[in-house]
């Protein structure tokens, strides 16, 4: 559903799909394409996040749930498996690199596998970079890029250590084109594209595939924290003049996680109806010293 259309549904049922519409929403993929894989997803209970885990499951994935609030990650799995989908909720903090290990050491432990990654977690706040505080930016930083790479090291370790293949998905945002008012998770995950990139060769011996996904204006829950204004621009952000779903992210990630993907590692896929070709956006809106008289 994009933002800003005509339509008489209220402005919190735009903000993403619900669970009733994940388990209906129509795929591309066969049914049966991940049976019997165990994929870990990040940030499981988010708009994105959430999107991915139903499909995952829906295409026979066994999904371990990641996130740090347990009540929302237990409903998202009883969700699911009221669905005859298979999934299990993890509540840690991906900050710690010791709950991250550990967190690994019992997923292999119980089902002997893990065969996907997708990173979905992190946040940030739209603010003028030159207002950051010290605790804000460490905020954004430590989670959407240090979270990441404990994350993305825990499970290349074990794939290494029992001699199995794996695939990393990232979730960033886009960098090629203007992006202003989220400063500090342009700077986290344009490192993580920079990783990616970097462990993707290093880590090809080890048959371990890593790739990203950049959305761009993405209807989710999360848009709350942006002004009516902000929201109502968003469709103006690329040549498409439309929002994408968070569904449009989630058939990115099994593409690059599935079979599908085998031969690609090190890319950044950007799922943005073309805004990398047509302009900027800003999650402050648009300062007055760039708006024309």
């Amino acid at each position: 559903m994009t933002a800003g259309n005509n339509d008489h549904t209220t402005e919190d049922e735009k903000l993403g799909l619900s669970d009733r519409d994940l388990l209906a929403h129509a795929t591309v993929y066969a049914p049966d394409l991940l049976r019997d894989q165990v994929v870990v997803v990040s940030g499981a209970a988010g708009g994105i996040g959430r999107a991915i885990v139903w499909l995952l499951a829906r295409l026979g994935a066994h999904v371990i749930l990641v996130g740090r609030d347990q009540i929302k990650l237990d409903a998202l799995r009883d969700a699911l498996t009221a669905a005859k989908l298979k999934a299990s909720a993890h509540a840690i903090d991906i900050r710690d690199a010791d709950a991250v290990s550990a967190l690994f050491d019992q997923v292999w432990k119980e089902y002997g596998r893990i065969d996907g990654l997708i990173n979905s977690a992190g946040g940030q706040f739209p603010q003028a970079a030159i207002d950051f505080s010290v605790k804000g930016w460490n905020a954004v930083i430590n989670t959407n890029l240090n979270g990441t790479w404990y994350m993305m090291q825990a499970a290349a370790q074990r794939w290494r250590d029992t001699e199995r293949p794996g695939s990393i998905v990232n979730i960033v945002v886009i960098t090629t084109h203007g992006l202003y008012g989220i400063a500090h998770s342009v700077a986290a995950r344009s490192g993580v594209i920079g990783l990616s990139r970097s462990v993707a060769v290093e880590w090809a011996p080890l048959n371990i595939r890593v790739n990203c996904v950049a959305p761009g204006s993405i209807v989710t829950e999360g848009w709350k924290v942006y002004t009516p204004e902000v929201r109502a621009a968003a469709p103006r952000s690329n040549p498409m003049k439309r929002s994408g779903s968070p569904w449009d992210i989630a058939e990115a990630c099994v593409y690059l996680t599935a079979s599908s993907g085998n031969f690609v590692t090190g890319e950044t896929l950007t799922v943005d109806g073309g805004g990398q070709l047509w302009g900027e956006t800003w999650t402050t809106g648009m300062p007055p010293y760039f708006q024309d008289n």
